[in-house]
């Protein structure tokens, strides 16, 4: 029985009763005093006598007339406390201890004898007082002579006394050799063995841990873009390292599970050739444009043909929304190896979902039917394809297809122009990451495909309109844009500025800036998911198969979204990121800056060579559109900044 006075280890610390009824009251010292002289916080709290264990009795405290000298309980309590962490106290008792472990071991009645708390503190000490019990307790537990078994103590082999102190001293090395890596982290002078550690502070910065306890024992921010800087400072990091996709959570591998081959199934063969007109650097093809003299033709891949809802590469697909397409590497949505047998034009005969589309002389849509095909699919490049569009195969495409634009101009269409750029990475033998920068070039044949594409994702929404198909129709509403706007890039900024953002839904609606009233992307399924979404519907519709319901299309479209909404943000910073690596590798770069916008007392410019704006301090009145000439001044990769200063 515990009785009040007593000393008593609750929770591993020390405690006194101070109260016994139906539960035991203890106060016990939950915040320690300071070395800087701050008074120690005491708590008390009713517990259980099953959630204590007795210390010292109050019995022998009143008996051995001992404590007397301290008039309240916090006094008492901080008295044995103050012992118990006083070094000489600890380094006699530890050799005490030792005494009477070595004379228990040495004696075969005693070597295997359960000894109780106050017998072992006894035998050691004496005449064991509750000076000494808080001590006692914390050095018997610390040491490696004895072990517990219930409330009583036991000596422990030789054997498992060497196991202990073998742990103790790898654990005492391996503090000593952090203590000695977060020496080396403050001076930012790393080594190769501090790769462990240094994986602690990279998940942070790249936003895999919320927390690190390494920057917090070398006493550095834990802002993410310092913690970046430490990363390049001390070389564990090159400067050119591109974070920003993990830490928007995107995976920058390709899916890995593999698509099985198309299956074979009823196709209507198009005898004609159709023509897939992309980039030369282009390794997907996932589209195709032909006219047979009577229908125009837009082909497409058909991973939906394998990838069914809900299967896991469906599911993979949907959580990464897109391919994401970064300067440096290529994340696919779809597995990379399934692209020869879906892409089109990489092989004699390609199997696609074909929209054949019926136009009016205006270029309105008359008709439209959506058939699983099999298709002549021939490749030319973007140059190619402007060399040879007066010929007889290419004129009737692209004059349509000025006709469907003039058409969605007369209804609203908006088109934007601004500078736009492609960026490339290299690697030498001398230097890695070597950034190029490149203006983007506008074909003809590139405005040929961009209609055809609109002409395909307006035919699919009529489509699924028409026949009821739930449907992951996009849509935008009408700018405000004011009654006057000027000539030049600075109309053109001013105009972007009022777009607004695009939704998608179930519910068919107008696309303001593309001049359509109803719209769907349905032309790149290896590589955005609402694309395949959308083919996914087609393709049960066509095969009288059940379709996904309106609700589910809008779960995946939130999900899909979610994932686009991410890559387009990797996409922002990886880009600008890599224009910073240009600038510092770049140090006398200087480049043409336009006036864009005037503020009160700064103005906005962009800077076509690098597609990058710039806010300057006035130091006259600009005129929209003027130019002027500047250079990069102070650059922070991890910051994304630029500081741009103009040469006079």
């Amino acid at each position: 029985m515990i009785e009040n006075n007593s000393f008593v280890i609750y929770k591993n610390q020390l405690a006194l009763v101070i109260e016994v009824s139906d539960k035991f009251t203890v106060k016990f010292q939950s915040s320690p005093k300071t070395s800087t002289g701050k008074s120690a916080i005491y708590s008390t709290q009713k517990i259980r006598e099953k959630d204590m264990s007795l210390l010292y009795p109050a019995n022998l405290i009143t008996s051995k007339k001992q404590l007397t000298d301290f008039s309240n309980v916090e006094s008492k309590i901080q008295y044995l406390i103050d012992i118990a962490e006083n070094q000489d106290n600890q380094n006699s008792i530890t050799e005490k201890i030792k005494e009477v472990y070595e004379l228990l071991i040495s004696d075969e009645d005693t070597a295997t004898q359960e000894v109780s708390f106050f017998d072992l503190a006894e035998l050691t000490l004496g005449d064991f007082l509750a000076k000494d019990s808080w001590l006692f307790y914390n050095m018997i537990k610390k040491l490696p002579y004895f072990k517990t078994i219930d409330e009583n103590f036991i000596p422990r082999s030789q054997d498992e006394i060497n196991q202990i102190l073998q742990k103790e001293n790898a654990k005492e090395n391996q503090a000593k050799l952090y203590e000695e890596f977060i020496k080396r982290l403050k001076q930012k002078s790393i080594n190769q063995d501090d790769f462990q550690y240094m994986q602690e502070i990279e998940a942070y910065c790249l936003g895999k841990t919320d927390k690190s306890k390494i920057l917090k024992d070398a006493g550095f921010s834990d802002k993410i873009e310092k913690v970046h800087k430490l990363l390049i400072d001390t070389g564990f990091w090159h400067f050119t390292k591109n974070p920003h996709p993990i830490r928007h959570g995107l995976s920058i591998q390709s899916a890995r599970e593999v698509l099985p081959p198309p299956p074979e199934e009823n196709r209507v063969e198009v005898s004609t050739i159709s023509y897939a007109i992309d980039n030369e650097w282009s390794t997907d093809p996932d589209d195709a444009i032909g006219f047979d003299g009577e229908f125009y033709w837009v082909h497409v891949a058909d991973p939906a043909s394998t990838v069914f809802p809900d299967s896991k590469i469906d599911i993979d697909a949907r959580h990464r929304g897109t391919t994401l397409y970064l300067p440096e590497h290529t994340a696919r949505m779809l597995n990379e190896k399934s692209i020869e047998d879906y892409a089109l034009g990489l092989t004699e005969k390609s199997k696609a979902l074909s929209f054949k589309i019926k136009l009016d002389e205006n270029a309105n849509i008359i008709d439209t039917e959506v058939l699983k095909s099999i298709v002549n699919v021939k490749r030319l490049t973007y140059k190619q394809a402007d060399e040879i569009k007066d010929c007889a195969e290419l004129k009737p495409l692209f004059d349509i297809a000025k006709k469907y634009e003039q058409r969605r101009k007369s209804s609203g269409a908006i088109q934007i122009q601004l500078p736009e750029v492609d960026i490339k990475i290299t690697n030498s033998d001398e230097e890695k990451n070597i950034v190029s920068i490149y203006k983007s070039e506008h074909t003809e044949s590139s405005e040929l495909v961009k209609e055809f594409m609109l002409m395909a994702g307006e035919a699919a929404a009529r489509f699924a309109f028409k026949n009821q198909i739930p449907f992951p129709f996009i849509s935008q509403d009408e700018p405000d844009i004011p009654k006057e706007i000027p000539e030049g890039l600075a109309g053109q900024y001013r105009l972007r500025r009022c777009m607004k953002s695009r939704r998608v839904g179930v519910t068919p609606s107008m696309h303001c800036s593309l001049g359509l009233a109803m719209y769907s992307q349905v032309t790149s399924p290896l590589r955005r998911y609402m694309d395949l979404i959308a083919h996914q519907q087609l393709r049960a519709f066509i095969d009288n198969k059940k379709l996904i319901s309106k609700d589910e299309v809008l779960e995946r479209i939130s999900c899909g979204d979610a994932g686009i909404n991410a890559a387009v943000k990797a996409d922002r910073e990886s880009c600008l990121h890599w224009k910073l690596v240009f600038l510092t590798q770049n140090p006398d770069w200087q480049g043409k800056a336009i006036a864009v916008e005037k503020k009160q007392k700064q103005t906005v410019f962009l800077i076509p060579e690098l597609a990058m704006e710039t806010i300057l301090n006035n130091d006259k009145d600009y005129e929209l559109n003027e130019e002027i000439t500047v250079k990069a001044g102070k650059i922070s990769i991890p910051e994304l900044s630029v500081d741009f200063i103009k040469i006079l």
